[in-house]
This record gives structure tokens, sequence and C-alpha cells, in this order.
């Protein structure tokens, strides 16, 4: 294996299996959503302020009014994703938050017909069928595990409303090819500081040590960091390595939720969450059946 790539497989595991921890500090924190998300933007900007200032990102002219307003136009979506799924970890669950957050790609595709004139495939639709048959799987069982039912599919809507968020940012996102992915980040946060600042409580830091470290964790280790080894992973690696090891994430998730806080998921909805991530891995990849004849004839070329 080539060394960059080997090197772009090891920070893309990491990053992943930094991410699928994200719930386990948010709820070992004890603080309101809001706080959370506040004080996650506040060490994060920290960091990610110090790592563009080492690599060069804040020199002038790298920013157009144009380019920094969509930046901050990302940001909020990416903040009120945070504060939806988040949210919704003490409802559903992180498992099932997290499975159910995995049907952004779909949200991506639609928003990208919608607005960028991308036809929609009948291999894109026959997933997306596929993603929607696991939701009903997810949504059938629920308030058995989680709480009340009424909680429960609170929750599912609280990650389905974060889902749609993330897609939203993402959309954004692809206009600002060129931009340094760091200092795009570095914005984001920082939008989220001004953003939630009228309503999180600023007045200062939580004393039980737990909720502390957790905050800081969340800023520096599960933003700062993170945004590193992913972006960095992301210029080693092929499209569809990254796709594949992106799917690492919502594995870690479940694999906390369960070991942390010992939620188990009843076997429907085991095949609510396989069903939706084969979806969402299916049409990342590129999978679909190739008629027989089409496959013959490229076998024999």
């Amino acid at each position: 294996m080539d060394s960059s790539i080997r090197r772009g497989s090891l920070e893309m595991v990491a990053a992943m299996l930094i991410s699928g921890t994200i719930g386990w500090f948010v709820l070992v924190s004890g603080q309101p959503v809001l706080d959370v998300v506040f004080w996650r933007c506040v060490f994060g900007a920290a960091t990610l302020l110090l790592i563009c200032l080492v690599m060069g990102f804040l020199k002038p002219g790298i920013l157009t009014l144009t380019t920094f307003a969509l930046a901050v136009l990302s940001g909020v979506a990416i903040v009120g994703n945070w504060v939806l799924l988040f949210a919704s970890y003490s409802r559903a669950s992180i498992a099932i938050g997290t499975a159910v957050y995995n049907v952004q790609p779909f949200m991506l595709v639609g928003l990208a017909a919608v607005f960028l004139g991308e036809k929609i495939t009948l291999q894109k639709m026959a997933w997306l069928a596929v993603s929607f048959v696991g939701m009903l799987a997810i949504v059938s069982a629920h308030g058995s595990q989680s709480g009340s039912g009424t909680d429960y599919l609170l929750g599912i809507a609280l990650a389905l409303g974060a889902a749609f968020l993330y897609a939203v940012a993402a959309l954004i996102i692809k206009r600002l090819s060129g931009t340094p992915p760091h200092l795009i980040a570095l914005i984001q946060v920082c939008t989220g500081i001004l953003l939630l600042a009228p309503w999180a409580n600023t007045s200062g830091l939580p004393t039980d040590l737990s909720a502390l470290a957790s905050l800081v964790t969340l800023g520096i280790v599960h933003t700062g960091v993170m945004y590193v080894l992913l972006y960095g992973a992301i210029q080693k690696l092929p499209t569809a390595l990254t796709g594949a090891l992106s799917f690492i994430y919502p594995i870690a998730a479940i694999a906390v939720d369960w070991v942390a806080f010992g939620h188990r998921l009843e076997p429907l909805q085991w095949l609510g969450v396989a069903a939706i991530l084969l979806a969402a891995a299916g049409m990342q990849q590129g999978w679909w059946f190739k008629p027989a004849a089409k496959a013959a004839a490229l076998k024999s070329d």
C-alpha cells in the first residue's frame, strides 16, 4: 500500500473513531445542549485559530466577501446540526440518533437536484427506498428501550433535522472549493459562538471536573484535532475509500452507546440501522446491479 494512502487511512480511521465518541462526551457533560455546543465552539475556535495561524491560512486575500458569507451561512447550518443531533441523543439514544443521521446523503441528493439541477437516477431512488424502509423499521420499534414513545419519536425527528442541516451545509460548502477547509471550520465555530452567546450560559464553565473535561475535549479533540485528521485524510484518499471508512463513525457510536450506557437495540432496530447504513454505503460506493449481458460483455473485454 502506498505510504500516503496508508497514512490517510489511519487519519480517517482516527477521525471516525473520535466522532463515534462525541455522544458519550455530550451526555457525560450533563450540560444543556446549547451550552455544550457553545463551549465546543469556543474551545474549537481557539484550537482552529492556532492551526490556521501555523498553516498560514490567516493571510489577507484568501477569502473574498462572497466566500466569507457562504462560510458563515454554512456555519449557521452546522451549528444548528450540532444542536439538533446532540438533543436527539438523550431521547432516542446515541445509536439510533446516529443511525438516523446517516440518511443525510439522500437529503443532499434531493437538495442538489432542486438547487443544482443534478439528476436523480434509478440507482439513487432504489437506495433511498432501502433507507426509508430502514427508517420505518426503527420508528416501528419506538418506546420499548428509550423512554416514552413520544420522546423517542422526537429524538428521531431531531436527528432527521440535524441530517437536513448537514446536507444544507454540505451543499453550501460545495461552492467553497479552493478555500482552506480548516479556515472554513474556524469561521463556522466563530459563527456558532456569536449565534449561541445570547442563549447559552456564558457566565462561566461548570465547576464539575468531568463536565469541564468533556466540554474541553469536545472543543479541542472532537473539533480541532478531528478536522485536521479528517481533512488530511480526504486530501490523501480516493473518494471511494473515504466513503467506505466513514462508516466507522456510526459503528463506533453504536458500540459506545452499548458499552457506556447499555442501550441494546432490538432485532427490528438492528435491521433498520443495517438498512440505512447499507443504503448510504451503496449510494456512496456506486453499488448497483448490472444486466447479465452487459456484465458478460465487460468480462469478455
